[in-house]
């Protein structure tokens, strides 16, 4: 079966702009609904697909499903949204469309937030960075050597630590 490749940080940032748009305020598709989070957006990977619907359990949204909930019909839906767990499904039921925006908002800035942190972490621990970059070979100049030798009218070592520092 095919997984949704999508990079999830993606989807999140995606979701976020489409939100702060005003995507969910009104479709000219369907006015006489409101508009469901995660579904009625491209975040969706079954968005606009009137025939053959991918399962649920294949979309990149389904990380942030608690495992009890991943089987529901609807998963995205059983997302914990707020600080107290309150999910999508929760605020459907008991939330007017600002509240729900404003819990959405939060929760997309704070998971995405959250990715970026654990990238961020990953690469550092992947060695990935110019600390950790390896050493030109031996008979050759870094592009920060170059440079500084290339500007010899400005102070060269000045120069040549603020290129460095640029990568």
């Amino acid at each position: 079966m095919p997984q949704d490749q999508r990079d999830p940080l993606d989807v999140l940032k995606s979701e976020l702009q489409f939100l702060e748009k005003g995507g969910y305020a009104w479709s000219a598709r369907e006015p006489w609904r409101a508009q469901l989070f995660f579904e009625d957006s491209s975040s969706c990977m079954n968005y606009g697909r009137k025939s053959d619907p991918q399962p649920c359990a294949e979309c990149v949204l389904l990380q942030f499903v608690p495992l009890e909930s991943r089987s529901e019909k609807v998963p995205c839906r059983h997302i914990p949204i707020t600080h107290d767990g309150e999910t999508l499904l929760d605020l459907y039921h008991g939330s007017t469309q600002l509240e729900l925006e404003d819990a959405m908002a939060d929760w997309l800035h704070r998971k995405i937030a959250q990715l970026e942190q654990d990238r961020k972490k990953e690469n550092s621990e992947r060695g990935a960075g110019p600390a950790n970059s390896p050493a030109p070979p031996s008979g050759t100049q870094s592009r920060c050597e170059m440079e500084a030798i290339d500007d010899s009218q400005s102070a060269p070592q000045v120069r040549q630590s603020q290129l460095c520092s640029e990568f």
